[in-house]
């Protein structure tokens, strides 16, 4: 059973689109599949799916751990789909003890025996919860849009996620251990120090530690998925996480692919149904089947990945890029002709891009700001 955790530094970037959606891509290539809403704090994942709301969903289960966990395991009417609902009604959903969250991963795991496939669409941020979910695959997926928040907050979250993957393997105690509590409590910053310099002291002090990290580190490869693009210039930004994994965390990421904004997506939600379902030839729909077929030929067990292969990944994501350009506009040109699409809905489109390109202009402006408030003050990184 393939695990895919969908996860994303921020919400508003469309990871319940792409999880939703890439469910029913690997269901219709015949692919047995579970999608989990883990979002408790704000599930709505059955709204992306067109299913109905449930009468039980996983906050039930929890707040009662010898419940029948097969009880909120619900089918859809798209073949081959079953969907687990998270509960967001349910006070507290989003904060799992330990003992929710080891009998939640035991009976998700325990459905590898009916399940080719198991998605988990994630709550937004880096909960611990969260970042636990994220690390059950050495190659989970990180939805993020190309403004500056969100490209923040996704490096953010791959930095935790690290840091969490360090103290699953630093035990308290040990000389690894204790370094990485006291890296923790010097709230100063004066030690400050990045993770490829840490690992060289950690090699010093605790040389097997070190080993088993490094080994866990190689291994793990998150993989970028750049949505609500407008044009290609959108993919590039991606090329900044990278730098910052590999410069700061000394890790390497794979570019799954990009998704361009549509407008349809809105229609599709206002419908209940998902993308590839409402209209399956849009550019949107033709760059989730990408990604979901990219997944498909990806060797499960190749844990391994050469930087030659994280080179063409990017690369072949910026021409990717650069072909759904070519679609959209001519998609755009024949609704235009059909009168499927009218002037007043491409106008109204493009003020739309203007709002949010001021938008993006303001947050600029204020992150420009804190940083020379920062460089005033005598702040170093």
């Amino acid at each position: 059973m393939r695990i895919i955790p969908v996860a994303s530094g921020k919400g508003g970037v469309g990871k319940s689109l792409v999880a939703a959606n890439l469910g029913v891509a690997f269901a219709q290539a015949g692919q047995n599949v579970v999608i989990a809403d883990l979002d408790l704090g704000a599930s709505n994942l059955h709204l992306v799916l067109g299913h109905q709301s449930a009468q039980s969903g996983l906050g039930h289960f929890l707040n009662d751990l010898k419940s029948d966990f097969s009880g909120v395991i619900a089918d859809t009417d798209i073949p081959r789909l079953r969907f687990i609902p998270g509960d967001a009604e349910i006070p507290g959903m989003a904060n799992l003890k330990a003992s929710q969250r080891n009998a939640l991963v035991k009976n998700l795991l325990s459905l590898k025996a009916d399940t080719d496939i198991l998605i988990l669409d994630l709550g937004a941020g880096t909960h611990q919860s969260i970042l636990d979910f994220f690390l059950l695959s050495t190659r989970g997926i990180i939805v993020s849009a190309p403004t500056v928040t969100a490209i923040l907050n996704a490096y953010v979250f791959l930095k935790n996620a690290v840091f969490r993957l360090m103290y699953s393997i630093f035990r308290k105690g040990t000389p690894a251990g204790i370094y990485l509590e006291q890296m923790r409590k010097d709230v100063s910053g004066r030690s400050r120090q990045y993770i490829p310099q840490m690992l060289k002291e950690i090699e010093r002090m605790d040389p097997k530690a070190h080993e088993r990290f490094r080994f866990n580190l190689d291994h793990f490869h998150p993989r970028l998925v750049m949505n609500l693009i407008d044009d290609p210039s959108g993919a590039d930004v991606a090329m900044k996480i990278r730098r910052s994994c590999e410069a700061y965390l000394g890790l390497g990421i794979e570019y799954l692919g990009v998704l361009y904004r549509d407008s349809l997506q809105d229609t599709a939600l206002a419908s209940r149904l998902p993308i590839l379902l409402y209209k399956p030839q849009s550019v949107l729909s033709q760059g989730i089947y990408r990604l979901a077929e990219k997944i498909l030929q990806a060797e499960e067990e190749k844990f391994d990945l050469a930087e030659s292969e994280i080179e063409a990944s990017f690369r072949e994501a910026s021409l990717e890029a650069e072909i759904d350009f070519e679609n959209k506009t001519e998609y755009v040109e024949e609704l235009l002709h059909s009168g499927a699409l009218t002037q007043g809905d491409l106008l109204e489109t493009v003020k739309t891009q203007q709002l949010e390109i001021s938008k993006l202009k303001k947050e600029n402006n204020f992150l420009k700001l804190k940083l020379s408030q920062a460089v005033a003050l005598g702040y170093k990184p």
